[in-house]
């Protein structure tokens, strides 16, 4: 007697296009022979694997190289190495594990801000806690009160390394690796391409350049944002919500994104028809996040003023905070709401620094550039905060109303890029370092259908390249001179850009493949001109009485060149969403009817 069948079927796995039939710029066919050949190096090196190999065999390969090269990075020196009195951006980073691991959390963002007082959202704090707390069982004296500030010992530099390295494959890599198998699948890529572009993303040399090298915690904030990401594109609006508030819970660089994210999320509520619930159900768990982001804050304030516990300046009505002095009414500092009024409006203080200026250093932004013939510091700081406000709502608004119109999963790289270029050029209190968050989301159009053609290629690549390049004097300032000329030319090598190869712009021209003239024009008159920087940077002496004279180059440079990207980014937005098209079908029906009028 058979035995009865089981009403369990199994799940049909999908199949991916094999890498040897569907190509999106990855091979070159030579059409006298049929021969193929890898379209750049990086396609080389996975050129055996192009035979259906799973992703299970390569992944594992391409996270142990992209970690050996951060790793590598790491060997060389630090943000505000040997460099007294103040040290650098990892001395912050070591500090904020001290004092969070020996202060009450009311007084983490009021202790000694002369001294690299904590300036990031909590959830910096929170990290900086827990790694505080790990590093204190291995040595507690790197992280003692008071008597560890400035220590360069060298097993607490692999330490601080290794957390970089550690808190990054938590975050930014898993999130790296999922999004890019959710735009290979929404593209109809193939696992064997989505390899490539994965591995291209994750060789991206300004990452590796401001986190393993200078030091800082980037790409926590970045792997945050790639899970919203990840999240849209597989249509879990809340957990993109969840994500999105953690990621500005850790930076709020990442602000430069909120529009847009904002905007798609309204897309997706209202277009093409409302769903009331569903904006509802984000709105409430946004709240929610940013309530249990803040919540120990809160009930630390509460319980150190209620039990005597240190609690924070300014709760007993004698040193109140720069926002609560401003607020226009009286506010009773006996109430119990008050000491939360004080905590909560000294953290924004703290994360938001209106009364630093317009920018800090040379930046290659709108307003450095506009600085150097025409100084924007005789300005009251009021006016120059309104300017920048609505120069940068004029930059945004495009790439917001275009993907809140249209809101296409593909259409979110570009969208993200636009208005975090929009932010970069000219919004206020920008940093070289904040260069990272428009280069991400353009950078993840790699991952994308075509995102390895010639142009898409061509384009990201020399974004990357430009950003490398304007980050070169906050690097040289701390000895990272071969790290970066290591990192850039090899990004540069591996997807076959110039200096290093120029076969992308006079190699043979296909449909796929072919690049305007202008884009050629506009990307090589750009390398000539970062090439000819170093040279004169390097042999040539800066004249008498301008002696920044190489630093405001660069940053006109790079001004010029992250305005094109930003240009581009938009209009390849608004020419993806089909707004255009749409516009000229609309209009030519009507010059027809005039036409036959006459």
């Amino acid at each position: 007697m058979a035995p009865p069948s089981s009403p369990h079927k199994p799940r049909r796995k999908k199949s991916a296009p094999a890498a040897s039939t569907v190509s999106h710029g990855t091979i070159v066919v030579d059409t006298k022979t049929s021969t193929q050949r890898p379209a750049f190096p990086l396609v080389a090196f996975f050129w055996p694997a192009r035979k259906a190999t799973s992703r299970w065999v390569t992944l594992p390969l391409i996270l142990m190289v992209v970690g050996l090269f951060r790793w590598s990075t790491g060997l060389w020196g630090y943000s505000g190495y040997r460099s007294p009195p103040m040290h650098g951006d990892f001395e912050a980073q070591r500090h904020w594990m001290e004092l969070t691991n020996h202060l009450p959390i009311s007084q983490w963002y009021f202790y000694d801000l002369q001294w690299w007082g904590l300036d990031y959202p909590p959830l910096t704090a929170y990290h900086s806690w827990l790694l505080g707390k790990i590093g204190s069982h291995i040595d507690s004296a790197w992280f003692a009160l008071h008597t560890s500030r400035g220590l360069e010992d060298p097993l607490l530099k692999v330490f601080m390394r290794a957390t970089v390295l550690i808190s990054e494959y938590f975050t930014y890599i898993p999130a790296a690796v999922v999004y890019v198998r959710h735009s290979a699948q929404l593209g109809g890529v193939s696992v064997w391409e989505s390899s490539i572009a994965l591995t291209a993303i994750l060789m991206q040399p300004a990452t590796m350049l401001v986190d393993h090298a200078h030091f800082q915690y980037n790409t926590v904030m970045l792997g945050f944002v790639l899970a919203c990401m990840s999240s849209l594109l597989a249509g879990r609006v809340l957990w993109a919500s969840v994500f999105f508030v953690a990621a500005l819970g850790f930076k709020q660089m990442a602000l430069y994104y909120a529009p847009a994210v904002f905007a798609y999320l309204l897309g997706v509520c209202f277009v093409p028809q409302t769903n009331l619930s569903r904006f509802l159900g984000i709105a409430l768990i946004t709240v929610l996040s940013f309530a249990i982001t803040f919540a120990p804050f809160i009930l630390g304030a509460i319980y150190g003023t209620h039990h005597d516990v240190s609690p924070p300046p300014g709760t007993k009505g004698t040193t109140p905070s720069p926002l609560i002095a401003s607020i226009p009414f009286a506010i009773d500092t006996q109430s119990w709401y008050y000491p939360v009024l004080v905590q909560l409006s000294q953290i924004i203080h703290r994360i938001f620094p209106f009364a630093r200026g317009l920018f800090e250093d040379k930046v290659a932004n709108v307003w450095c550039a506009i600085h150097t013939v025409h100084k924007l510091h005789h300005y009251p700081n009021a006016k120059l905060q309104r300017l920048s406000l609505s120069a940068t709502l004029i930059a945004i608004l495009p790439a917001c109303m275009t993907i809140s119109l249209f809101p296409r999963k593909e259409l979110l790289p570009l969208a993200l890029s636009s208005t975090a270029w929009g932010f970069f050029l000219c919004s206020f209190q920008v940093h070289e370092k904040s260069v990272l968050l428009p280069l991400l989301p353009m950078t993840l159009l790699l991952g994308a259908q075509d995102g390895l053609s010639a142009e898409v290629r061509a384009w990201v690549g020399w974004a990357n390249v430009i950003g490398s390049w304007t980050l070169f004097p906050l690097l040289k300032r701390d000895e990272l001179r071969v790290p970066y000329a290591v990192l850039t030319l090899l990004w540069a090598y591996l997807l076959g850009l110039p200096p290093m190869s120029f076969s992308l712009y006079f190699g043979r021209r296909t449909e796929r493949t072919s690049i305007g003239i202008a884009t050629k024009v506009v990307h090589l008159v750009f390398y000539a001109a970062m090439i000819s920087w170093h040279v004169l940077e390097a042999f040539v002496q800066p004249p008498e009485g301008k002696p920044d004279l190489w630093l405001v180059l660069n940053a006109l440079i790079g001004a010029a060149g992250f305005g094109v990207c930003f240009l581009w980014c938009t209009w390849r937005l608004i020419d993806k969403s089909g707004v255009m098209q749409g516009y000229i079908v609309s209009v030519l029906p009507v010059e027809a009817r005039k036409k036959k009028r006459q």
